[in-house]
C-alpha cells in the first residue's frame, strides 16, 4: 500500500512563528549574570545576537511575523510533507496509524535551516558581515553556511572534532557554501588552546565549540554570534514545522493521540510539538508528548534541572535547564546533533510542568529502528532522528498488544544521506550500546554554579 502524503500548498507556509511562551502557566526562570547573580538585559546580549532576535528571545507575544523575505526562502522546501506510513504500519501488524513529518526535503537535509534563514536575515537586515557558530554532526552548520551564502554573510564553524573526522561530507557541503570549517578544540581560540593543552586528543564537545565560537563573535566588532537549538528564538523558529502539522491532520480527517521528537539541545522536538501543547494549554484538545534522548547524553533522564553555563570556558550566562554540567565530555556516539550538556530552558520547563514524558535509548536500539523505518518507507534518517523513529515503533507495538488504534505522530527531522559511515559501522558490529555511566555525570554535576 503507497504511503499517504499530505502536502499544503506554497500559500500555506505559517505567515507567524509560535511563542509558548506567551500560554505557559508558570513563566519561564529569567537568565543571569555569573557575575552578579542578577537577569540580564538586553545589552548583556548585544555583543553576540542581532536585536530582534534578542527581543524574540523575551517575547511573551503568542505570534511573531515571518518577514516576506525568510518565507521567500522556505518555499524552496516549505511546506513539508506530512507521510502516514503505512508500509511500516503493516510490517509492524499494529492497528496504530503512523504519520512523520518529513523535514529531510530541505536543501541542507534537515530541520535547521528554518531558524537558520531566520537569524542570517536579522543578521543580514542589521549590516552584520560575519558570523561565527559551532555544529555537531554538521547538520546546523550546513543550515548556516547555506542561508549565509544566501544572505552575503561570511561564516566560520566550529566543528565538535569527533564529527568533523566521522561526517566530512558535512562538512564539504559547508565548505561548498562558502563557510570557514575548523575542527574543535583549534588552535584558534584562547579556549580552545586550553582544552588541548589539558589533552591534545580531545574529541571535542558542543560545549566547547559554543566556547570558541562566542569567543570570536566577543572579540569581533563585525562579528555576531549563532547557535542552532537550545535559546528561544531558535525554538520559535522552528514552530513552522507544528504550525503546519496541525493543519496537515486536518487534512488527513484526524488528529495525533501521541507525539514524537528527539532531543538533543530541544529545537526540533520543540518546532514540532510545542503548537500542539500550547493549543492543549489554551483549552484544545489532549495529546501525549514523548522526548527521546540517547542513553550517552540523558540530560532530561539523568541530569538536574538548574542553573548552569551553556558552554564549557563559562563565557556565556546562566541559565535554567536540564543539564549534565558543563564539563560534560560526552562519547563520540554517532547522533552528534544529541550531544549537547544541557537541555533547552523552555523544554525543561515544561518537562518540570509534566508536559511530556521522557525516554532514553542507546544507539543500537534506535539504529536497528532506523534501519527498519528505512527497509519499510524508502527513507534513511539521520542517527538523531532514529530516537523518534524508534519510540514511535515501540508505541505502535504497545497498540498492537492492546489492540487500541492511536495516531501515533514523529518529526523526522532529517535524512541520513552524510551519515552512512554510521550505518556502515552498525551493519558491521562496530557499534556499542553505550549509556553514560552515573559516576560521570555525578562529578560534572558537582561542578554546577552556585546561585542564591
Amino acid at each position: 500500500m503507497d504511503t499517504v502524503k499530505y502536502l499544503l500548498p506554497e500559500e500555506r507556509i505559517p505567515r507567524s512563528w509560535y511563542n509558548i511562551q506567551a500560554d505557559l502557566k508558570t513563566p519561564l526562570a529569567p537568565v543571569l549574570n555569573p557575575g552578579t547573580g542578577q537577569p540580564i538585559g538586553p545589552d548583556d546580549l548585544a555583543p553576540l545576537f542581532a536585536m530582534e532576535l534578542i527581543k524574540q528571545e523575551v517575547s511573551q507575544e503568542r505570534e511573531i511575523e515571518i518577514p516576506e523575505p525568510v518565507r521567500d526562502v522556505y518555499r524552496q522546501w516549505r511546506p513539508s510533507p506530512l507521510f502516514r506510513a503505512r508500509r511500516l504500519e503493516k510490517a509492524l501488524d499494529t492497528p496504530a496509524r503512523i504519520y512523520y513529518k518529513y523535514e529531510g526535503v530541505s536543501p541542507a537535509g534537515s530541520h535547521k535551516p528554518n531558524t537558520a534563514v531566520a537569524q542570517a536575515f536579522y543578521n543580514k537586515e542589521q549590516g552584520i558581515k560575519k558570523i561565527a557558530t559551532e555544529t555537531g554532526a554538521g547538520q546546523w552548520g550546513s543550515a548556516l553556511a547555506m542561508a549565509s551564502c544566501i544572505f552575503g554573510i561570511e561564516l566560520k564553524v566550529f566543528m565538535v572534532r569527533v564529527s568533523f573526522n566521522q561526517k566530512p561530507y558535512r562538512r564539504g557541503l559547508m565548505e561548498t557554501f562558502g563557510a570557514t570549517v575548523l575542527p574543535s578544540p583549534s588552535d584558534q581560540t584562547n579556549a580552545g588552546r586550553a582544552i588541548l593543552a589539558a589533552n591534545p586528543n580531545s574529541s571535542g564537545s558542543l560545549g566547547i565549540a559554543i566556547s570558541e565560537a562566542v569567543e570570536v563573535a566577543a572579540q569581533s566588532d563585525d562579528t555576531k554570534y549563532a547557535l542552532g537549538s537550545v535559546l528561544n528564538h531558535v525554538l520559535l523558529h522552528q514552530t513552522v514545522i507544528g504550525l503546519e502539522a496541525i493543519e496537515q491532520f486536518e487534512m488527513a480527517d484526524d488528529y495525533p493521540d501521541v507525539l514524537v521528537g528527539c532531543t538533543g539541545g530541544g529545537s526540533n522536538f520543540a518546532g514540532f510539538v510545542f503548537p500542539f501543547i500550547g493549543a492543549k494549554l489554551r483549552g484544545g484538545r489532549a495529546v501525549d508528548v514523548i522526548a527521546v534522548e540517547p542513553s550517552a547524553c540523558p540530560s532530561l533522564t539523568k541530569g538536574k534541572f538548574a542553573y548552569d553555563f551553556g558552554d564549557t570556558a563559562h563565557t556565556t550566562p546562566l541559565m535554567k535547564m536540564h543539564t549534565l554540567g558543563s564539563t560534560f565530555m560526552p562519547p563520540g556516539f554517532h547522533a552528534g546533533g544529541l550531544r549537547y550538556h544541557g537541555m533547552a530552558p523552555l523544554v525543561s520547563h515544561l518537562a518540570q510542568e509534566n508536559e511530556f514524558t521522557t525516554v532514553s535509548y542507546d544507539q543500537m536500539r534506535t539504529f536497528a529502528a532506523g534501519v527498519q523505518f528505512a527497509q519499510a518507507e524508502g527513507i534513511v534518517p539521520a542517527p538523531e532522528a532514529n530516537h523518534a523513529v524508534a519510540a514511535a515503533i515501540d508505541e505502535a507495538l504497545k497498540c498492537k498488544e492492546s489492540g487500541e488504534s492511536k495516531a501515533i505522530a514523529f518529526n523526522l527531522c532529517g535524512h541520513g544521506h552524510f551519515d552512512m559511515q554510521a550505518y556502515l559501522d552498525y551493519h558491521a558490529g562496530k557499534l556499542e550500546a553505550y549509556e553514560y555511566p552515573a559516576e560521570e555525570i555525578a562529578m560534572a554535576l558537582s561542578g554546577l554554579p552556585s546561585v542564591g
